[in-house]
């Protein structure tokens, strides 16, 4: 029987790790994290190859400081720090440089503006509070999570959030605002900003004034190609910040490997790169049955046979009236009222005695996009409000998950499982050491997926789980959310293919696809009884065990030809029955507005 091991368990060596945690940031590796940070907005700013002066109104006020008395030099300065805080300092450093301001002015001006503007960011989440995260301009330059994450990190450290916050691209924001919205003592964090500050404009306007100089003169001279002069910076920029700097800190190599895990291992790829070889398979199957387009006819239940585009409701009400084995399933269309789809919605699980947790999930979508398990009215009023589209409300079906891929060619009596899945959901076991997050970097497996889980699990990344506690990672079972696939072949027995064909059999017009289901147990899936069907996809589908760690790329490729052949032969065989393959322009405009239009109801 192939187990799938537990991630990241107590026979690891015990080595601390994480960004979250301090001791791995001694003196010489913040000092260096501190000078290579200055160091690379330095150079993505000037890699341009023109002056900053030339290229924005925070450099322009700059300008307006060289010979102004010193009582106007330092509110300019200040006010160009809140429209570019780094873009200031790197100013200062250049005309420091070129001796056009005394660089302690224009340190002192850069201090200032830092400094009070760390001061508003805590008084805006102090005074404004979490609502004002969801209103323009502030929800475009940090999200809830990002805030949710940084406030996990106050409350275990708060010193440290605050310096790395500050050091860190895109963590200063959410930092400073989950420090007032925590309502932290402000005497001892604005100290905190203080010091942070003291750091940080020394190192960026000294760097700037050391670096600067040199690499403009030596830009001057390529000002010719400039086309080549930014694509040079940015290459050097994108070195440095991608894989340069992540060296430095145990964290960013471990996100490095799994990286490169992503690459060397071909289950980590994006679908469309895996499917080029296929995709060329396909236009030869269309060659030899004179037809791009007649997989299309594989499923003459499904509109264009379930390749793109269907609607899961109408298809799971195909299966509610083959079977009693269909898991309740509402449609929720949408509202101008959001409130309006909660009340139908809640109005449903009163109905057929649901409680939380429920499955939300879009009527309309592939690889497991926006499918949540909400547990309380706030979950599912957020999701409602914020997904404004045509939405299933599901039963939540306890269990196993399995993936049953099911074929019957037209005319035979009998279809057969062409392949089962068994979905395992990633579990993590505890040490009562180490928090999630570092459970996660640890195991050579999750890292490759570190995003996804790490995504998944914000509000509890800095938990740390008790010796032998297990943790489940994910609760969606859709490989690209993180759930672990393995081949099923041992389950199948003839009560299960007779279980699924009877089904198969009453639901009008299918004869290809796979089905997503639940069960108690291997036991019960086995005997083909107490299962409930959580979705059926057409000939997209996918015979996903081929996803299971053990096999290799050209067992994948050869899994995947030969379904896509028996696609092509099925729906050549309703062709000569009388069903209509979709039309080809037809077909491309479906894929069009499915991918890149406004899609009514989806």
């Amino acid at each position: 029987m192939h187990r799938v091991r537990l991630l990241a368990g107590p026979g690891y060596p015990r080595t601390r790790m994480s960004i979250s945690d301090h001791r791995t940031w001694n003196g010489p590796r913040a000092a260096a994290l501190s000078a290579f940070a200055a160091l690379c907005v330095v150079a993505c700013c000037i890699a341009a190859g023109a002056p900053p002066a030339e290229r924005s109104r925070a450099e322009r006020l700059i300008e307006r400081a060289v010979g102004a008395p010193i009582w106007l030099t330092f509110p300019l300065i200040i006010l160009a720090t809140f429209i570019s805080e780094d873009m200031t300092c790197i100013s200062v450093g250049l005309l420091a440089a070129r001796g056009d301001m005394r660089l302690s002015t224009g340190m002192l001006g850069c201090f200032l503006g830092l400094w009070v503007g760390d001061v508003m960011l805590y008084w805006a989440g102090r005074l404004l509070g979490r609502p004002f995260l969801k209103r323009a301009p502030i929800r475009w330059l940090m999200s809830e999570a990002d805030v949710d994450r940084c406030s996990a990190w106050l409350e275990e450290r708060g010193a440290i959030a605050v310096f790395l916050g500050r050091f860190l691209p895109g963590s200063r924001l959410p930092t400073y605002f989950a420090a007032g919205l925590l309502k932290t003592n402000f005497p001892k964090f604005a100290l905190y900003f203080f010091l942070a500050v003291s750091v940080w404009v020394p190192l960026l306007v000294g760097t700037a004034r050391i670096v600067g100089e040199p690499v403009m003169s030596y830009l001057k001279h390529i000002r010719q190609h400039p086309v080549i002069s930014v694509l040079t910076g940015l290459l050097i920029f994108l070195v440095l910040y991608k894989i340069v700097l992540p060296l430095l800190s145990r964290r960013g190599r471990r996100r490095l490997a799994g990286a490169w895990n992503r690459i060397v291992q071909w289950e980590f790829w994006p679908w469309w790169f895996l499917y080029i070889p296929v995709f060329g398979w396909i236009i030869l199957l269309a060659v030899r049955h004179r037809s791009l387009t007649v997989f299309t006819a594989a499923n003459p239940g499904m509109p264009h046979g379930g390749f793109v585009g269907e609607s899961k409701y109408e298809i799971m009400q195909r299966v509610a009236a083959a079977c009693d084995c269909a898991a309740r399933t509402h449609l929720v269309r949408p509202a101008e009222d959001p409130e309006q789809a909660f009340r139908e919605a809640k109005e449903f699980m009163a109905s057929n005695g649901l409680d939380y947790p429920v499955v939300l999930k879009p009527d309309v979508g592939q690889r497991g996009f926006r499918v949540r398990v909400v547990r309380s009215d706030e979950e599912m009023r957020d999701y409602l409000r914020s997904n404004p589209r045509r939405t299933l409300v599901q039963e939540y079906v306890p269990g196993v998950e399995f993936g049953i891929f099911y074929v019957r060619y037209p005319g035979e009596d009998r279809g057969r499982i062409f392949s089962i899945t068994e979905k395992r959901p990633p579990v993590l076991v505890g040490d009562g050491w180490h928090n999630i997050e570092q459970l996660i970097l640890r195991d050579n497996r999750a890292v490759c997926l570190a995003n996804v889980y790490i995504e998944a699990n914000a509000s509890r990344l800095y938990q740390v789980p008790r010796l032998g506690e297990l943790v489940q990672l994910v609760e969606i079972g859709n490989h690209a959310r993180g759930c672990i696939f393995l081949d099923g072949a041992r389950l199948r027995t003839r009560a299960l293919e007779d279980a699924i064909d009877g089904i198969s059999k009453r639901i009008e017009g299918f004869h290809f696809g796979r089905y997503d289901l639940r069960t108690p147990s291997e036991k019960d899936l086995m005997e083909g009884r107490n299962f409930k069907i959580i979705e059926l996809n057409g000939v997209t589908s996918e015979a996903t065990h081929i996803y299971d760690p053990q096999y290799g790329l050209g067992t994948a490729y050869r899994t995947l030809f030969r379904q896509w052949k028996m696609a092509f032969e099925i729906g050549a065989l309703n062709r000569r029955r009388g069903v209509r393959p979709t039309p080809l322009p037809a077909l491309l405009r479906q894929i069009l507005r499915h991918f890149f239009g406004r899609r009514e109801g989806v």
